[in-house]
């Protein structure tokens, strides 16, 4: 009995061999990494497991009146011999694999090819396999319910399997006492050698699955790495200069030859391999992509004339193109083009296909926030079309009366209505402004302010030079020196102080309005600027404009921050961005002149 488990040992050697090169076939692979397969996919396993069960009879050591025979293959044995052999341990493997019908097309096929070749527990060998694979099969179809098949249940499984062989060996064998001989030779070192079989080839199949595990999780990771490098750009929505960033970023991170995105009309970024026809900003190169805009589906093409390229010269041999889906509508497609078509393999694909899902996601969301930001521009807009009517009122009753006292200041004055009126206009049309041009905004205010208060208020400018055409958004600095006035200073009696700065600190612009008045009360300060605060001066949703505007322009980018101290005076400081990366470009929409 000792010296049968060396040779049982090469015996699972030869099998291990052909589990790991099964384990290199990317079809054994899918099937074992699917949990639930098709006919297909079980008439596979069938083939496979039965064929290993097949070279375990083959292979089995020749038990001739209970002594171990040398051979090196069996043809046929005698009828008063028997076989050991790791037959149980394929059909074992197999069947938890592929459920019970799959073990009784493994034990079938096992079974009967141990029939052909003879012996007297021919018989016995032939049922226990067919049983074996049943059984095993019922067993892991019901244990993958509530757990992963592991490698300690195999092996149970497989030893309990041999158990059970061992014992219709004895039970359908005559005569018994030749069966019982039989099985002290062969009972322990079979059950031993094909649990530790199971083992090893369970092992090779868990190495398959975590192989695969890894690769996902590195296909994600990248994928989610892709999406997190290329959001700023798609947050832009389509357009040739955010897809030629994000192709960049994929050629760089992918392993494809080249990339393509395009709309519904025309290649808006093209990096890589064929760039010399593939050219943005013109018609489609390939009919492939117009195929894809038209179905929505996901094509994938293994040939040159697949592509479909005009050009034939084109060194593109392979690609899977994508669409770019808003709404369940395309409205572009991705494109990664390899110049090998074995390059181009599931891996590439599925990271492919993931992307795809990931921009059409993106995009989507550009637009909802596109489609707020509109909304919240037209509120706005509609808040600065808005004249303060007792502003009106007070500045047309200003100049009737210097009409009769004063009328070349009165005439100057009824120009500064105008201006005023116009930059209100005009400034609801735009949203970036030089800041000379809300200067002068400022002065016009300033102008009916002091016409009316000739004595009440001293205005400071101290304008750092070389600002004078920086962009701010319009309506930032006149409210602020508007509520200065208005709400720093309701009843005082000695001359208010208001200066206004504007100076540089670093790449930003800081415009800073600061008052000697009254300041704010610890009740109204928190809730200054967030939210509109009521009182009998005003409604305070000047400065929640301007923070929302802030906010919606600058990405978050702009500061405003407020200090007051009761009785002291109030400082508003905002801060944006000099140069044009803080800025949200689809909201600029041009610069007016007076």
């Amino acid at each position: 009995m000792i010296h049968l488990l060396p040779l049982m040992l090469e015996r699972v050697g030869v099998i291990l061999i052909a589990a790991f090169l099964l384990s290199q076939i990317k079809s054994f692979r899918r099937i074992i990494h699917h949990d639930e397969q098709r006919i297909i996919e079980k008439t596979l396993l069938i083939a496979v497991f039965g064929m290993i069960g097949v070279i375990s009879n083959y292979t089995g050591i020749e038990i001739r009146q209970n002594s171990v025979s040398e051979n090196a293959w069996l043809i046929q044995i005698e009828p008063d011999s028997a076989i050991a052999n790791t037959r149980i341990m394929g059909i074992a493997i197999g069947s938890i694999l592929g459920g019970p019908l799959v073990g009784f097309g493994i034990g079938l096929i096992a079974g009967a090819h141990r029939y052909m070749l003879g012996g007297f527990t021919a018989a016995a060998c032939a049922i226990s396999a067919v049983l074996a694979g049943i059984a095993a099969g019922y067993f892991g179809k019901r244990r993958k319910k509530k757990a992963p098949i592991s490698a300690g249940f195999a092996v149970m499984t497989g030893v309990l399997m041999e158990i059970i062989q061992m014992m219709i060996i004895l039970l359908l064998t005559k005569p018994f006492p030749l069966a019982w001989d039989l099985v002290k030779v062969i009972g322990l070192p079979m059950i031993l050698i094909n649990g530790f079989g199971t083992l090893l080839f369970m092992l090779i199949i868990q190495s398959i699955l975590r192989e695969e595990e890894r690769t996902r999780a590195l296909q994600t990771n990248l994928a989610f790495h892709i999406a997190d490098r290329t959001l700023p750009y798609f947050r832009q929505g389509l357009n040739p200069e955010s897809c030629k960033q994000v192709a960049d970023i994929m050629h760089n991170l992918t392993h494809a030859d080249a990339i393509s995105i395009t709309d519904e009309n025309r290649v808006l970024a093209h990096v890589g391999a064929a760039s010399d026809h593939h050219i943005p900003l013109q018609g489609f190169a390939t009919g492939l992509t117009k195929k894809v805009l038209k179905q929505g589906r996901v094509i994938t093409a293994k040939s040159k004339e697949e592509i479909v390229c005009y050009q034939s010269s084109c060194p593109l041999r392979a690609a899977v193109v994508l669409p770019l889906k808003v709404h369940q509508n395309t409205v572009g497609t991705l494109k990664l083009y390899f110049e090998k078509p074995d390059d181009l393999n599931e891996v590439e694909k599925e990271l492919a296909e993931g992307l795809a899902k990931l921009f059409s996601t993106q995009l989507e969301l550009a637009e909802a926030e596109n489609q707020s930001k509109l909304l919240k521009d037209a509120e706005i807009k509609a808040l600065q079309a808005q004249v303060h009517p007792h502003f009106l009122f007070n500045a047309i009753n200003t100049i009737s009366v210097l009409c009769r006292t004063d009328a070349e200041k009165a005439r100057k004055l009824l120009l500064e209505l105008s201006y005023f009126f116009r930059s209100n206009i005009q400034g609801a049309r735009h949203t970036l402004i030089p800041l000379e041009k809300e200067l002068e905004h400022v002065q016009a205010y300033l102008s009916l302010e002091q016409a009316r208060f000739p004595d009440k208020y001293h205005i400071t400018f101290e304008i750092q030079p070389g600002l004078e055409g920086k962009l701010l958004p319009p309506f930032t600095l006149q409210p602020l020196v508007e509520n200065a006035i208005c709400h720093g200073f309701p009843q005082a009696k000695s001359k208010g102080e208001v200066n206004i700065a504007v100076y540089q600190e670093d790449q930003y612009m800081c415009i800073c309005v600061k008052d000697n008045g009254k300041g704010i009360s610890p009740k109204q300060f928190d809730s200054l600027g967030k939210q509109a605060v009521y009182s009998m001066h005003g409604t305070g949703t000047a400065l929640v404009n301007i923070r929302e505007r802030l906010e919606g322009i600058y990405n978050g980018n702009a500061l405003f921050k407020i200090k007051s101290t009761e009785g002291s005076g109030t400082e508003v400081t905002v801060t944006i961005p000099i140069d044009r990366k803080g800025v949200n470009e689809d909201h600029v929409a041009g610069i007016f002149s007076r």
